[in-house]
């Protein structure tokens, strides 16, 4: 157990800036068996997120609210996964060849390609989100039952997006130009089956609390995971760490889509 809860607070560290105890034995082999908890620390992110909405929706107004949860969550991941979607779109953007685009995605500034991406991403995450959170105040009975709601579907969207990096990591091959990048201890041996088992059931846990008809979004997102991951294969032969950010950013936004879909046309 006490192994386990040092694997998890490897991916933890990995993913996020909450701090974790500083007799934490980091090590590669830690960081490649933490991919089986990404979908829980997806989790935490979640909630982290919520606490802020929760606040500031409830004390102040809805906009604010959801604001104060996409502010909450950046700050909670440093940015992690909004910085590799930028990067990925100025990569793929502004490259033609293999050589070109690991160049780019390299660099530390920021370019066009980038910057509008991840204006695009935030504004259709708040726009979704606040869609979704109009859809479950119509359905709920009371308004602890729509932040129950609410956050189910957050801690859903959080691990089934990041159980799909997960997925990236298990079908292709990892690329980069840098060897010291640090997702490479990262991607060094695949989940033997038993622990991606592992990630699918933590992934696949927040469902338990939602309409059953909520897993049709898999249907969308699985799909989505492995075009991306293709059209990675083509121009670079596999993915780099921001290509894994920019899966986990376009995945979750696919969630948040087909979650309010399937409330608008089906239940």
């Amino acid at each position: 157990m006490i192994k386990e809860w040092n694997i998890f607070l490897t991916g933890l560290m990995f993913l996020t800036r909450i701090p974790v105890p500083k007799n934490i034995d980091y090590s590669g082999e830690l960081l490649q068996k933490s991919a089986k908890y990404f979908p829980a620390i997806g989790w935490v992110v979640a909630a982290v997120s919520f606490t802020g909405f929760f606040i500031f929706h409830k004390y102040v107004a809805e906009n604010i609210g959801l604001l104060a949860l996409m502010i909450t969550g950046i700050f909670t991941t440093g940015a992690f996964h909004e910085k590799g979607f930028a990067d990925t779109c100025d990569a793929f953007g502004g490259g033609w060849t293999k050589e070109k685009i690991l160049l780019i995605m390299k660099d530390s500034r920021a370019g066009t390609y980038g910057v509008s991406g991840l204006a695009l991403i935030l504004a259709a995450k708040f726009l979704l989100l606040k869609e979704l959170l109009a859809a479950f105040s119509f359905s709920s009975t009371s308004e602890w039952q729509l932040y129950f709601n609410f956050f189910v579907a957050l801690m859903a969207a959080h691990a089934v997006s990041r159980l799909m990096s997960v997925l990236v990591i298990q079908s292709y091959q990892y690329v980069t130009a840098d060897d010291g990048s640090k997702s490479k201890p990262l991607v060094s041996k695949k989940l033997p089956v038993g622990e991606l088992n592992v990630a699918i059931l933590y992934a696949l846990f927040p469902f338990l609390f939602l309409p059953y008809h909520f897993l049709l979004s898999l249907v969308f997102i699985v799909p989505a995971t492995f075009l991306l991951g293709n059209y990675f294969k083509k121009w670079i032969g596999g993915y780099t760490g921001d290509c894994l950010g920019a899966v986990q950013q376009v995945t979750e936004i696919i969630f948040y889509l087909s979650v309010f879909m399937i409330w608008k046309y089906i239940s």
